[in-house]
């Protein structure tokens, strides 16, 4: 661990990167080195319900923490939902509103991002309405539900996610914004973890939010999809290369629909084919 960071925010603690660690009990080693290189005049900025993250502070923990969490609470930072996607929120320190945040970002987990760069912010001096004032403004970062086009009113979407509970929070961000849109799901399993399957028994449980889910099935993948695909209960369907997906997804595609491609990878051009094919 080569960080030797004044204030540190740790918003949760799951195993991935199978191929590095042994297993959770290795990462939660890894973070515990971190926790050490915070100076006791420091702070950690952590969730107010975190198992693997108290467990992990339960091991050495020597600087000051401040909490957070996506809804009203009596310390720390908490959020009051305008809406219920996130997309507008009074911000909470210690129960009484400090700022205001109205952004283009849906979901619990980005309103918890927003309440620990806010409190971040504040420890190294900028006041929490300027914190909120600049969220208010951010448009996010490329990779996380971008918006690459719109056609016929289908709307494709790239994001990054990768990981079982990334999937899970990014689609209920987008069922809350959409309502009874339909969301169409088209994933890659490209990370070293999850071509190991390790995520497999928890992926289907993931896209519980997704009316429809297209798996891309390489040849070299170490574990059938078919299992995936089962576990949907006729939401799924997998498919051995991307030219037949992005053929599949744009044939049913509707007006109205969301199209959210999930990789950590290019996955073959599938945006830039998805789109093409919707003209």
């Amino acid at each position: 661990v080569h960080y030797r960071p004044r204030t540190l925010v740790i918003n949760n603690i799951e195993f991935d990167h199978a191929d590095i660690f042994d297993d959770l009990a290795a990462i939660r080693r890894q973070f515990h080195h971190l926790v050490r290189t915070v100076p006791g005049s420091g702070k950690l900025i952590v969730p107010t319900a975190d198992a693997e993250v108290e467990t992990t502070l339960a091991m050495g923990c020597w600087s000051e923490r401040e909490r957070f969490a996506p809804e009203p609470v009596a310390q720390g930072w908490g959020a009051r939902l305008h809406h219920g996607d996130g997309s507008a929120f009074s911000v909470l320190l210690d129960g009484a509103p400090v700022g205001e945040v109205a952004w283009a970002h849906t979901g619990r987990h980005n309103v918890a991002n927003a309440l620990a760069a806010i409190a971040a912010a504040r420890h190294v001096g900028v006041a929490p309405e300027y914190a909120c004032a600049a969220l208010s403004a951010f448009l996010g970062v490329k990779r996380r539900m971008e918006v690459r086009g719109e056609v016929r009113g289908v709307t494709v979407y790239d994001d990054f996610a990768h990981h079982p509970t990334a999937i899970r929070t990014t689609l209920e961000g987008l069922r809350r914004r959409v309502g009874s849109g339909r969301i169409v799901v088209l994933f890659e399993p490209r990370s070293n973890t999850m071509r190991m399957g390790v995520h497999r028994t928890t992926l289907a449980a993931a896209f519980a939010a997704a009316d429809r889910v297209l798996l891309h099935a390489p040849s070299d993948l170490g574990w059938s999809i078919d299992e995936v695909v089962a576990a949907l209960d006729g939401r799924g369907a997998g498919y051995a290369d991307v030219a037949s997906l992005a053929r599949e997804a744009a044939a049913m595609a509707q007006a109205g629909d969301h199209l959210v491609v999930m990789s950590n990878g290019g996955f073959g051009g599938l945006h830039e084919r998805l789109l093409e094919a919707l003209q």
